[in-house]
């Protein structure tokens, strides 16, 4: 992978590879943009294939992090951590307090938090070593909760787009991927009275969601061409592609999964095909919106912190309305809301203050 390359392309700040031979950390901490301020992105855990692989999701995920905040109107820059490892096999309070020395060295520039992969436990592990980590126990916690409600009101706001109504009583939505974000959604989803059908890797998360929620449960490669008024991708990203993009049955895209568009002219290819994609990091800002709160004077408030996550509703009606207005894709509508709004406050911020 030529890394320099990609960093010119999509003007990326900072990559760093760390390594620790004791605990077997080998993590990639890559910094897309801070000129909101401080990079938040949370630290995902994965078996990845490569190393050009993790490399690769690190970028891609930090700079979605970049639009993700900033179009969720926080004064946050994007960042990410991936951990190379088995998150079930490779966990140990060395490997994640390893970790944290490096975050720690970067003076504050990065802040993490929980992601795929990692749970609180962790989290407290690397505050044994650095201070710039959000989401313990005692403050914002599991923001699953958080994306799944974002969630969740995104995909009202896209019904009523499409149906003219958000109420999601009756309709079909396939959920891939029944983890902690995906289970938290279903249960959102049954509550209004929607028909789940559900996959996963994992068969514990299948049957969980069966036996509680009474989800119809799919084999991981049905799903993509499952009839259903609403495909909720939450697993992995990139699953918007070539192989998948004519198998879809659905009139609306819209999950927790980062970058589901593998490439952005499948964004292109799903609106000359009449399905309304609701942008990722759009609908899947909710639990970064919950662990920033932290980071707000006066603390993290639950309450505030939900508001401002229910907010998300009228978030994607308003890419939907620049998307109509412009008639451009919802992904491209995103992406406008997210720069206008960094370019903006780099201008403000190029004042001088002694």
């Amino acid at each position: 992978m030529e890394i320099f390359k990609y960093m010119q392309k999509y003007d990326y700040e900072q990559v760093v590879l760390c390594h620790d031979a004791a605990s077997g950390l080998r993590a990639i901490i890559a910094i897309h943009d801070t000129t909101l301020g401080p990079a938040l992105g949370g630290c995902r855990m994965w078996t990845y294939a490569s190393e050009d692989e993790a490399i690769e999701d690190a970028l891609r995920l930090a700079r979605g992090m970049t639009y993700k905040n900033a179009a969720a109107g926080l004064n946050l820059g994007g960042a990410k951590t991936v951990v190379i490892g088995d998150p079930k096999k490779d966990k140990s309070e060395a490997l994640f307090r390893a970790l944290g020395r490096y975050i720690e060295s970067l003076g504050g520039r990065y802040i993490t938090a929980e992601d795929v992969g990692t749970n609180v436990q962790d989290m407290e592990y690397i505050r044994m070593e650095t201070k710039y980590v959000a989401g313990l126990g005692e403050g914002s916690g599991d923001p699953s909760p958080f994306t799944a409600l974002g969630v969740f009101q995104g995909i009202r706001a896209a019904c009523k787009e499409v149906f003219g109504t958000d109420d999601v009583a009756g309709k079909k939505v396939a959920i891939q991927g029944i983890g902690n974000v995906g289970f938290n959604l279903a249960k959102y989803l049954k509550e209004a009275g929607a028909e789940l059908i559900v996959t996963d890797i994992f068969e514990e998360n299948v049957k969980r969601a069966v036996n509680e929620l009474g989800a119809k449960a799919v084999k991981p490669d049905e799903i993509i061409g499952v009839e259903c008024d609403v495909f909720a991708p939450c697993a992995l990203g990139a699953i918007i592609n070539d192989d998948t993009i004519n198998k879809l049955k659905c009139k609306i895209v819209a999950g927790s999964a980062n970058n589901q568009l593998k490439e952005e002219r499948h964004g292109d290819m799903l609106q000359q095909k009449g399905i309304l994609y609701v942008p990722d990091y759009i609908i899947n800002a909710g639990g970064v919106i919950n662990v920033a709160a932290e980071l707000e004077p006066g603390g993290y408030v639950k309450e505030k912190a939900t508001r401002k996550v229910e907010a998300l509703y009228n978030a994607v009606l308003e890419v939907i309305e620049i998307a109509k207005k412009e008639n451009i894709p919802t992904y491209k509508a995103a992406d406008r809301l997210a720069e206008n709004r960094i370019n903006l406050l780099a201008k403000v911020r190029n004042n001088y203050i002694k």
